[in-house]
């Protein structure tokens, strides 16, 4: 167990590593108008590297944790993401812009394969541990669409960079001095005995990776066009950028605290039997949206992404579940390292997805990440989740 500043600024890390990697979604059509590129769905390539880095930098960065050490990690997290942002600040081209994000993605790739390993060790109820954890990433992105909303419109883009980013290196600054040394590095400390419930490893990193790459996609899919999704189907306040960010922040919000109502259910239930109850949401959730605008859209807008938030602990739960701590952050930086790296491509399609065929058909690509994902979830053994 941890002390209290250092679970605090664990959880305040898996915000932080979320929001900065919207600001760039939420800001994005000012950043074009700056650039001058006529439309905003030409400058939504460029950001592909910051989330290709951001998965692919999983597997040093997993390995440094376990065989160097997870808190020094994380102190380089912190201020290299604040730095990181700052600088994409002073971008002025496109592939300028391209080169700060992925120098953000580098440092943003620190925390999953690192931070939550770190939160879990020793936990007694690991489950509730992941859904709070979940929940405070996800409140990143509430933070991200109002922040970024109020700073783009009263302050410029840039602004909507620097400010975050000298909060992050404070951060940083507070990580190094309330959190205490490790004694030794989670690699070379005695390793336990773990339960794979009769299924072989390979089989299990098997399902783990593509269970985690399509519901990647599906949060990529979601929160990096969520903001001009709500624009283009909700017409009362498609003229106010931070209304609009104020109405998006409301449903990153409230379909966070699924994440709590998981947690808390992954102590308790079959893994399997609640994963596939949330899939299940997804794909009616999805549909719904699809078929509506206006308030009618916004309400299924808020049920689809409390699905996918929803979906998001599995994975960290079956690495505790399956995974010794000696080598947790090894296995969480390969599984990331592939699912965020094919997930990537999610980012990369919006653009030319929306202007081709509109957020009709981009939808319609969601609802078929969410089959894929149900039916490789139902490859998982019906087992609970135990302690870690």
């Amino acid at each position: 167990m941890h002390n209290r500043p250092t679970t605090l600024l664990l959880n305040i890390g898996h915000a932080l590593d979320h929001m900065f990697l919207l600001i760039f979604a939420t800001a994005v059509t000012s950043i074009a108008t700056d650039f001058g590129i006529e439309r905003w769905e030409d400058l939504m390539p460029y950001s592909v590297a910051a989330f290709f880095f951001f998965g692919i930098g999983s597997i040093p960065a997993g390995r440094l944790g376990d065989l160097w050490g997870r808190r020094q990690m994380m102190v380089i997290f912190f201020i290299g993401v604040g730095l990181a942002s700052v600088l994409v600040s002073f971008t002025n081209t496109p592939f300028q812009l391209a080169l700060g994000l992925a120098f953000l993605g580098c440092a943003t790739s620190i925390y999953h394969p690192v931070g939550i390993p770190m939160l879990v060790q020793g936990s007694e109820r690991p489950g509730w541990t992941i859904g709070v954890n979940g929940l405070a990433g996800n409140l990143g992105l509430a933070i991200a669409a109002v922040v970024t909303g109020l700073l783009v419109k009263y302050f410029g883009w840039r602004m909507a960079f620097v400010i975050p980013g000298i909060l992050s290196v404070l951060c940083g600054v507070l990580f190094a001095i309330f959190s205490p040394s490790e004694s030794t590095a989670p690699a070379k400390k005695k390793s336990t005995s773990g339960s794979h419930e009769g299924m072989s490893v390979p089989k299990l990193l098997l399902i783990m990776t593509i269970a985690s790459s399509s519901g990647s996609m599906l949060f990529n899919f979601s929160t990096n066009s969520n903001y001009e999704l709500l624009t283009s189907k909700f017409s009362e306040i498609s003229q106010d950028p931070a209304m609009i960010g104020f109405f998006l922040a409301v449903v990153y919000v409230l379909a966070s605290f699924t994440q709590l109502l998981i947690g808390h259910l992954l102590d308790r239930v079959a893994l399997k039997t609640l994963f596939r109850s949330v899939i299940i949401v997804q794909f009616f959730a999805l549909i719904l949206a699809n078929m509506t605008n206006g308030w009618m859209f916004y309400a299924a807008q808020l049920l689809f992404m409390a699905a996918i938030f929803g979906a998001i602990p599995f994975s960290d739960a079956m690495i505790v579940r399956f995974v010794d701590d000696t080598m947790r952050s090894r296995v969480s930086g390969m599984r990331l390292a592939v699912s965020l790296g094919v997930s990537s491509l999610a980012v990369w399609m919006i653009g030319p997805i929306v202007k081709a065929a509109g957020f009709s058909t981009l939808i319609g690509v969601m609802v078929a990440t969410s089959c894929i994902t149900f039916i490789v979830v139902s490859q998982l053994p019906s087992t609970p989740i135990k302690d870690s």
